[in-house]
């Protein structure tokens, strides 16, 4: 397991974004967890939006007087290869779980296990399935909580491997899922499950306000043309992101407006082996239109001049554990189109923030409609910005994990 370096934030640079009882609330907990060992562990460092996350939680948690430390666990092609097939099938895909799968899976979680030995924490809290096993080969201390946070969409699972995960998982001393109904019908017997949905930092290089002239100068060197409409998706090259039909819609929607280009952008995360193929599938499907800008592991300033300059940004999942991306948009004053589906709901409010689309067709349908009404763009742009510094940004969610960690501590439940 490696230890990950983050750079250092002060929650001094957020008050302007928070409302007073916050920082209040923030402070209260703070005090009353200084000095706690908290251990974070997930796949990968960058490339998703757990190690995002992370990125900006761990140097905000030390700031507040906890001691944070961010672990990632090691991994092999063939164990990615299998925990991605666990992170489809969680999500509904069809399979079967195979004994060299399992073993395989086990293997790599004894293995990363074995470097735990001399760990001395307050709370350990496990990012999804890749780490979930961790506990089967610890010893755990009596002292300890160990958490586990779903960031998928586990609401309708393959149950071949949510039943073998289920046997490690309710283990911990508490789980978090983003939504209430991301918790499979037959599992409530998970002990002490905890709500929180994901954030964003606005202070990030990504989130941090870009003006307009620079966005477009960026866009520029990107091969854009700043002078017609552009609808962008940020996000992995992976089916349930739907990129094929970001296309199929984006189509559609140029039979009414000509000149409407389309970029995709997305990272290759080391913990996603299949990324690679369904970008070449991506790329086959754009074909030789120009107007169509595929472009792979560019920069946060990048992202943030995409998400800033774009007339429209998509993220048309077909299942979605939340979707930063949305949020990322909305924050930015960008109205957002989305799947009807899991996180994106709880982000966007239909026709008040964005919309909430259900195919292709009419995907392409809300592409018209907004780029023909800019009245309306502009007022979901306001509504939309207003709703992510409610509701979702970083000051939140960590909020959330000391009100968690504090009932843990004291009561041994999350409320």
């Amino acid at each position: 397991m490696q230890l990950v370096k983050t750079e250092e934030k002060k929650l001094a640079d957020y008050v302007s974004f928070l409302e007073k009882e916050t920082i209040q609330e923030l402070n209260y907990f703070a005090k009353l967890m200084k000095g706690k060992k908290v251990a974070m562990v997930n796949a990968t460092s960058f490339g998703g939006g757990v190690a995002e996350k992370l990125h900006s939680m761990v140097p905000l948690m030390q700031d507040l007087g906890l001691e944070v430390d961010w672990w990632t666990i090691y991994g092999e092609e063939k164990f990615y290869q299998v925990t991605k097939s666990f992170h489809n099938c969680l999500q509904g895909q069809q399979g079967v779980l195979k004994e060299d799968d399992k073993s395989i899976y086990l293997d790599y979680n004894c293995l990363n296990a074995s470097y735990l030995k001399n760990w001395n924490y307050d709370f350990v809290v496990i990012h999804d399935p890749q780490p979930a096993a961790l506990l089967e080969f610890y010893e755990k201390k009596e002292s300890e909580k160990w958490i586990w946070r779903c960031h998928i969409d586990t609401s309708c699972p393959n149950m071949s491997y949510w039943n073998f995960l289920y046997q490690f998982i309710k283990k911990y001393d508490a789980s978090i899922f983003t939504m209430e109904e991301y918790v499979p019908q037959d599992c409530y017997s998970l002990p002490n499950v905890a709500f929180i949905a994901p954030s964003i930092d606005p202070l990030s290089a990504k989130n941090k306000t870009m003006k307009m002239d620079e966005a477009k100068h960026i866009l520029k060197h990107l091969n854009i043309n700043v002078e017609k409409p552009l609808i962008t998706q940020i996000s992995r090259f992976d089916p349930w992101k739907d990129p094929l039909g970001v296309i199929d819609a984006y189509k559609k929607a140029k039979e009414v407006i000509p000149d409407l280009q389309l970029a995709l952008v997305g990272s290759m995360a080391t913990d996603d082996p299949e990324g690679w193929g369904y970008l070449f599938k991506t790329l086959r499907k754009a074909g030789e239109d120009h107007d169509i800008k595929v472009i792979v592991n560019t920069g946060d300033r990048e992202v943030a001049a995409l998400q800033t300059a774009s007339d429209i940004l998509l993220q048309k999942s077909l299942r979605e554990g939340f979707g930063l991306t949305v949020a990322e948009g909305l924050w930015k004053g960008t109205p957002v189109i989305g799947g009807n589906v899991g996180g994106i709901r709880l982000q966007i409010e239909n026709g008040i923030t964005g919309y909430l689309v259900n195919s292709v067709e009419e995907c392409a349908d809300k592409i018209v409609t907004l780029l023909q009404n800019p009245d309306l763009m502009k007022k979901m742009s306001l509504a939309g910005r207003e709703k992510v510094r409610k509701e979702f940004l970083i000051t939140r969610n960590i909020l959330d994990y000391l009100r968690l960690f504090y009932r843990l501590a004291i009561t041994g439940k999350p409320s």
